[in-house]
């Protein structure tokens, strides 16, 4: 159902020819069928312009596009799905967009086989009545040099650590779950194990393309259009569509011994992950809020990782040296590093099996300031029981905040921040109403880490935030997002479930 054959344009609507889409009718706002026999002889209908890719309008295709991965949004159908065939495409399309007072917004399509949607947790890629863009039509690696390698942005974290490895390369910092775009994790920040030593994903871009909300398509850096480097990384999506993507590569290591260390209580648990945070003495490094064996209550694990080559095994005695005596319930696994990257695969396929991966997830990730984070924990502690997290878990470890350089991934004002990751699969049959006192909990929570100097990070589900609880996030960045947004999507075309601005 392809029209004009001789230009390049591809616009898919529902069968037979008289059922495609030719334009948007200005005066009805609504689509303009090719027969439309409602359509008046003085309604204006804007063309769509010729694309490379395609333009989806047949909504009985679009199921994958009325939710996200969190499950909580649902019904947020948009009017039509853009497959781009080119950069051009997406700058096409934005205008078209501004023009007719539509919205547009990137959607991600992360996961495995058939279950690609956005991994967004609560409705933020959402652009109902609006142009979703599907980011798997700009899912190409590019090149390869000696330090680095360039991406389209739909490319996945896992398509190109597979890339990478052969050639004894791999990215500095990656998600723990690599099925992820790499558009769509810059845009929020990207929290993964290694960010004690090398912050968020999004402080590893060397440089992107993006094009704004104005469509003109703009290659920027930390050196060149900075402004925009600045806001497009964990901007949320606000400034523009980012298309390509340079990232950093280091040399990557063989295999991985992991050391899972546990603890009965948060403050020896933290003094020895702050131990390990000050000296780096594993390459990567995360901690887990988990339920002791006897069910009698919660305690604590690091999870350490350090990475080799060839015959260079690691000295284990040494790398736990100065920690407190937990060798009698210590684990140590060694593990071939790609394995090890890819372990959430697995964890995946489990979910998926009993149920759980389709549920709504009720997600909150929030960084704490180390000074209140053992009262945030004890806080939690409290205020949570495992049969809430279902088959999730509670992810929480140190990092350094100097580490974090993308000005919108906004921090505490301390040296030491705690990540707080609430990762919830409730369990299957979990009731409606069960959901909705764990996402309103969330927003609880998210008030009290506000109140001891906590920031959110951008995934998951707060419920009720208004302009000025964004203000307050932002701080000083609000000004700096605020001016970036009119300067580059002037329309306010872009991403509106972020609702930074409404």
């Amino acid at each position: 159902m392809i029209l004009h054959t001789p230009s390049r344009r591809a616009v898919l609507g529902t069968v037979g020819a008289a059922a495609t889409v030719i334009g948007w009718n200005a005066t009805t706002g609504s689509w303009a069928w090719a027969a439309d026999s409602a359509r008046r002889p003085g309604d204006q209908v804007v063309p769509v312009p010729d694309l490379d890719g395609t333009l989806t309008t047949d909504t009985s295709q679009f199921d994958s596009y009325t939710h996200d991965f969190g499950r909580l949004v649902t019904g947020t159908v948009p009017w039509a799905v853009l497959t781009p065939g080119s950069v051009q495409d997406i700058a096409k399309m934005i205008g078209y967009a501004r023009t007719n007072g539509l919205k547009l917004a990137v959607n991600g399509r992360g996961g495995t086989g058939g279950d690609l949607e956005s991994h967004s947790c609560y409705g933020q890629a959402a652009v109902s009545g609006g142009i979703s863009v599907n980011a798997r039509g700009m899912a190409r690696i590019l090149s390869t040099g000696s330090d680095s390698v360039t991406v389209e942005a739909g490319a996945t974290w896992a398509e190109i650590t597979d890339h990478l490895l052969p050639r004894g390369r791999t990215l500095p910092a990656l998600p723990d779950y690599l099925r992820l775009s790499v558009g769509g994790t810059i845009s929020v920040g990207g929290i993964g194990l290694t960010m004690g030593t090398e912050g968020l994903v999004a402080d590893n871009v060397r440089s992107m393309v993006v094009v704004t909300g104005t469509g003109e398509v703009v290659t920027t850096s930390p050196n060149r259009r900075p402004e925009l480097f600045r806001t497009a990384l964990a901007g949320g999506g606000q400034v523009g569509v980012i298309v390509q993507v340079t990232l950093r590569t280091v040399r990557a290591a063989e295999r991985a011994t992991v050391f899972s260390l546990f603890y009965n209580d948060v403050a020896s648990f933290m003094e020895d992950s702050e131990i390990l945070l000050a000296d780096h003495r594993f390459q990567m490094q995360g901690g887990e809020m988990v339920q002791r064996p006897d069910d009698s209550g919660w305690r604590y694990k690091i999870e350490a990782v350090a990475t080799y080559s060839g015959g260079q095994i690691p000295d284990r005695a040494q790398l736990l040296r100065g920690l407190r005596d937990v060798r009698a319930d210590a684990h140590i696994d060694d593990f071939a590093l790609r394995d090890y990257l890819f372990r959430v695969d697995g964890f995946e396929a489990y979910l998926k099996d009993v149920g759980h991966w389709y549920q709504p997830k009720p997600w909150l990730s929030l960084f704490l300031p180390r000074s209140s984070a053992a009262r945030f924990l004890r806080l939690a502690e409290a205020e949570l029981t495992p049969d809430g997290l279902g088959a999730g878990a509670l992810l929480s470890y140190p990092y350094l905040t100097s580490n974090v350089t993308a000005p919108m991934a906004v921090q505490p004002t301390e040296r030491v921040g705690y990540l707080f990751d609430l990762l919830r699969f409730p369990h299957p049959g979990t009731g409606a109403d069960d959901i909705s006192r764990m996402v309103q909990q969330n927003r609880w929570l998210y008030d009290r880490a506000v109140e001891m100097g906590g920031k959110r990070c951008l995934v998951g589900a707060v419920p009720g935030l208004t302009n000025a609880d964004w203000r307050r996030h932002f701080g000083p960045a609000y000004r700096a997002l605020s001016e970036a947004k009119r300067r580059f999507d002037p329309g306010n075309v872009l991403t509106p479930g972020q609702g930074f601005f409404g």
